[in-house]
């Protein structure tokens, strides 16, 4: 009798332990987190929310409280904020750049944004259980899609251990929340980015065989899960998080958050913008904000409904081109590590799901009249006009049909001629917004997918051009700065990028792993 009751108590904690998730700044310090990030103490948003307190919340909270309802007492937010936090360390701001070889600069940067398993210190720091790489500058922990093409680089490197490392991390990840969150802290639990985990398992596979998929099967299945959730329920023209089912009963994926408030990271800019609107629409700004942040491209014209203004911000209302085709890698995924299972009727309900995805993707996000692959608006039911890198996933992943996709090819090669490439590379929109995910700034992820799409059908030549333009771009910048920068302004190469909420930041991981993987295929550029 014991041993059922103990048996029942374990199955109950492991059905609940999804809904064990920590509290965010927000919660835990209430009007105090409000006042912090309103009052501007600190310049980046972000920095509150990373800081360490010094004594328990609820004893910060009660002072806090005591001294500000006491008019008679001289109180300085900022003051009082210092003496009762720790900031958070950026270790490689401390590095100072003494090599003259990128390749060697980059294999020393392994070291500094190398961060060992995390011990909880009452921040809102999720702890992982292995080392991992984080990006660098304000990002001081791991983030989801920027791992995968930090792991490009780290496989050429010979960092085969850290990259098994990140792999079990994400698994842990996986089966701690139900899915990977936007980054490692409490505040990015409510979303996840852009699923690159089984590609992740893919790359680590290209290593030490295939033993990983069956590894990594019962994760890479919670993540589907994920983003499916509810599907089997829509009718058409329904929507459920991350699913919709469209008019023609094809179910496709958006990009989602569980949050209609503010970025906690964010605070400061999203109560600006939305406090302008009344409740219900800044609510729906709010979550398509998040929705955005979850896509990875925060921001760009690509989620505006006028192209223009982030005002009009509707990602919740787009599927992506891109987000699907990394699910029909998924799905692909899954079958393979079933068939390596033996487990074949689960196979063909896999392999059935990527076709009908890849039918899918064909008929609503091929753009005949631009010939490109483009977003599709599902309430209204229109295809994006906009031209970015996002379109180049299906050449990346679209294997069961390689003529056909050469033949498209062809067609998109000549389009990114005229409307994206640039002296220093892809440029990301062809607007120039003053957000970052626009012209005229040109990021890593990005020229890799569209390298890897045009190589793969047969657009060699055009692949290799742009490679050596980002190569020669990340070389000179390196020159003249002594660093890898997270993002580069391709259109005036002598320019630093810039745009967004918060500076340049370098370090940088996913440029650094690009960078290597691009010059184990091309070579170093001529200087």
């Amino acid at each position: 009798m014991k041993t059922q009751i103990g048996l029942l108590l374990c199955l109950f904690f492991v059905a609940n332990s999804f809904a064990q998730t920590p509290a965010t700044p927000d919660k835990i310090y209430g009007k105090f987190f409000h006042d912090v990030q309103m009052a501007r103490v600190f310049a980046d948003s972000k920095t509150f929310v990373d800081c360490t307190p010094k004594k328990s919340p609820a004893e910060i909270v009660a002072t806090y409280h005591k001294l500000t309802s006491n008019p008679a007492i001289r109180f300085s937010i900022k003051i009082f904020t210092e003496e009762n936090f720790t900031l958070p360390v950026t270790p490689q701001l401390n590095y100072v750049t003494k090599e003259k070889d990128i390749l060697v600069h980059i294999k020393n940067l392994w070291t500094v944004l190398k961060r060992n398993p995390d011990s909880s210190e009452g921040n809102s720091l999720l702890p992982l259980p292995n080392p991992y790489i984080v990006p660098g500058g304000r990002f001081r922990e791991v983030y989801y899609w920027d791992s995968y093409f930090t792991m490009l680089g780290l496989k050429e490197s010979g960092e085969t251990v850290t990259m098994e490392n990140m792999v079990k991390n994400f698994a842990y990840l996986i089966d701690s929340f139900g899915h990977v969150p936007n980054g490692n802290r409490s505040y990015y639990l409510s979303r996840s980015q852009p699923p690159f985990f089984s590609l992740m398992v893919e790359l680590l596979a290209s290593v030490k065989g295939d033993a990983v998929y069956l590894t990594y099967l019962p994760q890479l299945e919670k993540e589907y899960n994920y983003w499916m959730e509810g599907s089997e329920k829509l009718k058409p023209l329904q929507s459920n998080k991350t699913v919709v089912k469209l008019k023609d009963g094809s179910v496709v994926n958006r990009y989602w958050d569980e949050l209609d408030i503010p970025r906690q990271e964010a605070y400061f800019e999203d109560q600006t913008l939305t406090s302008k609107f009344p409740e219900a629409q800044a609510r729906k700004i709010n979550r398509d904000l998040r929705a955005a942040a979850a896509s990875g491209w925060d921001f760009s014209s690509r989620w505006f409904a006028d192209k223009k203004n982030i005002a009009t911000i509707q990602t919740t209302n787009i599927i992506p081109v891109d987000l699907n085709c990394l699910l029909y890698k998924l799905e692909l995924v899954i079958a393979k590590a079933k068939l390596l299972a033996h487990n074949d009727s689960s196979v063909a309900v896999y392999r059935k799901k990527a076709s009908e995805r890849l039918i899918t993707i064909d008929k609503y996000c091929w753009n005949k009249d631009i010939g490109f692959y483009t977003d599709y608006d599902f309430v209204t039911q229109k295809q994006s006009s906009l031209v970015t890198p996002a379109g180049m996933y299906p050449f990346c992943f679209f294997d069961q049909k390689p003529d056909y996709m050469s033949l498209l090819a062809q067609r998109v090669g000549s389009v990114i001629k005229t409307k994206l490439l640039k002296d220093g590379g892809i440029v990301t929109t062809e607007n120039n917004t003053g957000q970052q995910w626009d012209a005229p700034n040109g990021w890593a992820p990005l020229q890799w997918m569209t390298i890897w799409g045009l190589d793969k059908c047969g657009q060699k030549e055009l692949a290799r051009d742009i490679a050596e333009r980002w190569l020669k771009l990340n070389l000179d910048v390196f020159n003249r700065t002594g660093k890898l920068m997270e993002k580069y302004n391709v259109t005036d190469i002598k320019i630093e990028a810039g745009g967004g909420e918060y500076a340049s930041q370098d370090g940088f991981g996913w440029t650094n792993g690009v960078f290597l993987k691009l010059v184990s295929i091309y070579g170093m550029p001529k200087e």
